[in-house]
C-alpha cells in the first residue's frame, strides 16, 4: 500500500492520539496538545481507534473542491465574454449568459474572472459631498419624471437618436420610445402613451427645454392681459389637469437621469446583441421585450397602494388636446396667416 497523504497537522495528531490510546497521556492532556475541546478530542480518539491514521485524513482529500469551478466552464465563459459580451458589467453579463446561452455563473465569480483577465476594472467612487435626496412620492402616478436622452443608441450601426422617457417617481416604472429628435411632438406622443397605459398622472417633472416649457419672458401685451406664456406641451397638460413642475438642475430630476444611465448601459448592449440598428425595430423590441423585463427587475411597490392616476373620460379625444394651438386673427375675407403662409377658411366651417 502507498503512503497516506498526511500533512504536518495529521502527523502531529497521529502521535498525540497514539499516546492517549497507549495511556501515556490523559484525554485532557491530549486535548490541550491538539488545541481542541475535550469533546472533540474524544471524537478524534474514537475515530483513531476505529480507522487508525486513515481516520485523520479529510474526506475531500484528493477530490475536487465543491467550491472550485470547472476550468472548462471558466474558459468557455471568458471566450464567450470576449466574443459577444465585451464591455458588459459582471451583473449584466451574468444575466445575459443565463438567459441567452443557458450558462449559469454567479456574478461575483464572473467578476473575479474578468478582473483577473484584465477584462473588467472595478469602478471606484470617490467621496461625494452631502446631498439630501428628495423622498419619492407615495403613490403611483402622483409624479412622473419626464426627459429625453440624445445618445448613440445604435453605437456605430445606425443614426444617433433620442430616447423619450417617463419614470414614475413612486415606483420607478418606466415607459419610453426612440425618436429622431427631442421635440414637442415627441413629448406629446410620450405623454399620450403613458395615459393610454396607466391614465392621467397628477404631475410631470421636466427640465427647462423648449420642447416642454417656454423660458421666454412674457411680452408687454401678455403682461397687460395677465397672460403667462405657455408651450403647447404645457397647454395640453393644463387641459388634462396635469401640473408641470420645472427642474432647474439634473440633480433635481435624479431618478430619470439615473434611469437614462440604465438604458445607456443595458439597452444599448441588448440592441447590439439583437443586431438592431433602426428606430422602428428598436421600438418594437423596446415595447415587447425590454420594457417588461426592466420594469419587472427595477420597479418597486409604492408606499401607498392607491393609484393616483385619473382615468381618461370615454368621450375625450386626445387628438383635440395633445396638439398645437395658435391664435390668429381672421381677416374680412376669411384669410388667416400662419408661418408666412395665407390660408382661406371655407365658408361652411
Amino acid at each position: 500500500a502507498g503512503k497516506l497523504p498526511m500533512g504536518q497537522k495529521e502527523l502531529v495528531r497521529s502521535k498525540v492520539l497514539a499516546m492517549v490510546v497507549e495511556g501515556k497521556l490523559s484525554l485532557k492532556e491530549g486535548s490541550v496538545r491538539l488545541k481542541v475541546s475535550y469533546r472533540q478530542a474524544k471524537r478524534l480518539v474514537r475515530k483513531y481507534k476505529e480507522q487508525g491514521d486513515q481516520g485523520l485524513i479529510h474526506g475531500l482529500t484528493g477530490r475536487r473542491s465543491n467550491h472550485g469551478t470547472d476550468q472548462e466552464l471558466r474558459s468557455q465563459v471568458l471566450a464567450l465574454y470576449k466574443e459577444k459580451y465585451r464591455g458588459f458589467g459582471p451583473t449584466l453579463a451574468s444575466e445575459e449568459m443565463a438567459e441567452r446561452e443557458g450558462i449559469d455563473v454567479k456574478v461575483e465569480t464572473l467578476r473575479q474572472w474578468l478582473v483577473k483577465e484584465g477584462l473588467w476594472e472595478a469602478r471606484r467612487q470617490g467621496p461625494r459631498g452631502y446631498h439630501a435626496r428628495r423622498l419619492p412620492r407615495e403613490r403611483f402616478g402622483e409624479l412622473v419624471q419626464f426627459d429625453g436622452s440624445d445618445h448613440e443608441w445604435f453605437e456605430d450601426r445606425g443614426p444617433r437618436c433620442c430616447l423619450m422617457n417617463m419614470v414614475d417617481d413612486a415606483t420607478g416604472r418606466t415607459l419610453a420610445f426612440l425618436t429622431a429628435r427631442e421635440t414637442t411632438n415627441a413629448a406629446m406622443e410620450l405623454l399620450w402613451r403613458w395615459i393610454d397605459a396607466y391614465g392621467i398622472p397628477q404631475a410631470v417633472y421636466c427640465d427647462r427645454k423648449n420642447a416642454f416649457v417656454l423660458t421666454r419672458e412674457p411680452t408687454i401685451e401678455e403682461q397687460l392681459k395677465g397672460i403667462t406664456p405657455k408651450s403647447p406641451f404645457e397647454k395640453a397638460c393644463e387641459k388634462l389637469g396635469i401640473e408641470v413642475i420645472v427642474a432647474y438642475s439634473p440633480e433635481a430630476k435624479g431618478r430619470v437621469e439615473r434611469n437614462h444611465g440604465v438604458y445607456q448601459d443595458r439597452f444599448v448592449k441588448e440592441l447590439r446583441l439583437e443586431g438592431i440598428h433602426t428606430i422602428t425595430a428598436a421600438n418594437q423590441y423596446l415595447q415587447e421585450q425590454y420594457l417588461p423585463k426592466i420594469n419587472a427587475k427595477f420597479s418597486k411597490t409604492p408606499a401607498e397602494p392607491e393609484d393616483a392616476h385619473v382615468p381618461l373620460l370615454i368621450q375625450t379625444d386626445l387628438r383635440d388636446i395633445l396638439c398645437r394651438e395658435e391664435v390668429r386673427v381672421v381677416s374680412r375675407d376669411s384669410i388667416i396667416q400662419f408661418e408666412r403662409h395665407l390660408y382661406r377658411i371655407a365658408k361652411d366651417t
